[in-house]
């Protein structure tokens, strides 16, 4: 169990203003994509407007971090976003402009818990293996869909085909967990790998290698339990690592020790993510100079307290 797993696909850091958020991560360092906005008439036949989310990625060579907002009700977009047209028959447009608004809808629910990050996406090289194991184990979940993912090459941006599938709690709506979303991701071959651009950052990063999730002492034995059926037999000690997926547990007593001033909005909540990152002292003078705050935890890592990135704390750890 867990062998379907390759690390993690990506996380999402859900956020009130997209401005905002791309200025602060271009100041922690961040190489960010120019942010898409989905545009489609509000009725048939009229102008195609913004409508529903918008999303913009930090990318690696084998993995993102996807910033998240809903669009507001004016419909701006700023000078470099990418309008992202929804091709569909007219009589298709109600039914598709009903999805994407329960979409923001749930997006908003998450930011109504806090900003910061609220999915959790593991990258699997065999998504048809892991649907049939969590069906095996009685695991809910949504099943495999089929979607287009955005592909930066030398020649410009190219639509790839991707599957991806989450997990469901019988309690909540589909797609949900107490934590947020959470699931698996698999991507196609690219058709052209040499093609294929990974974006430069000025800090160094090179992927993401990690996502911490704090949780009430009380619920960890059974939050423990149902990520074993998720990502295979996790590794204990004082936190709980589940390594294939690069997923950390750590109850609220012990957050402190990991992430010293640290305190989640509400349980669960994934407070942390982590980077790998060439050169730390690099990083390090460069997060410094632009003014953002940084905690030592050890020689070879450090991290940006959530307050000073919107709701997550993001570790840099070198390299190696």
């Amino acid at each position: 169990m867990g062998h379907d797993i390759n690390g993690l696909h990506h996380v999402g850091h859900i956020v009130q203003d997209m401005d905002q958020a791309m200025e602060r991560y271009q100041q922690l360092g961040f190489t960010v994509a120019a942010p898409a906005y989905p545009v489609m008439p509000a009725t048939p036949g009229g102008p195609p407007e913004p409508f529903g989310v918008t999303n913009a990625h930090v990318s690696f060579p084998r993995s993102f971090v996807e910033l998240v907002a809903v669009i507001d009700d004016t419909g701006r977009m700023p000078g470099n976003a990418r309008p992202i047209p929804l091709q569909v028959p007219d009589d298709k447009v109600p039914g598709l402009r009903a999805a994407i608004r329960a979409t923001a809808a749930n997006i908003t629910a998450f930011l109504e818990r806090f900003q910061g990050v609220h999915i959790m996406i593991a990258d699997t090289p065999d998504i048809d293996c892991v649907a049939a194991r969590l069906t095996a184990d009685d695991v809910s979940h949504g099943g495999i869909h089929d979607i287009q993912r955005p592909v930066e090459t030398a020649t410009g941006t190219r639509m790839e085909p991707a599957r991806y599938l989450e997990i469901s709690d019988l309690h909540l709506s589909p797609g949900r967990v107490p934590e947020g979303r959470i699931g698996f991701a698999e991507n196609a071959p690219v058709k052209a790998p040499q093609e294929e651009q990974h974006t430069d950052h000025p800090n160094g990063a090179t992927g993401l290698v990690e996502c911490v999730l704090c949780v009430a002492d009380t619920a960890l034995p059974e939050l423990e339990r149902r990520y074993e059926s998720y990502f295979g037999r996790a590794r204990h000690g004082g936190v709980t690592r589940f390594d294939r997926a690069n997923v950390t547990v750590v109850a609220a007593s012990a957050l402190a020790d990991l992430l010293p001033g640290e305190r989640p909005a509400v349980l669960p909540a994934f407070v942390a993510y982590a980077v790998a990152v060439r050169d730390l002292p690099a990083a390090e003078k460069l997060l410094r100079d632009n003014d953002v705050p940084v905690i030592r935890t050890g020689p070879e890592e450090l991290f940006v307290p959530s307050s000073a990135a919107l709701g997550v704390a993001i570790i840099f750890r070198q390299d190696g």
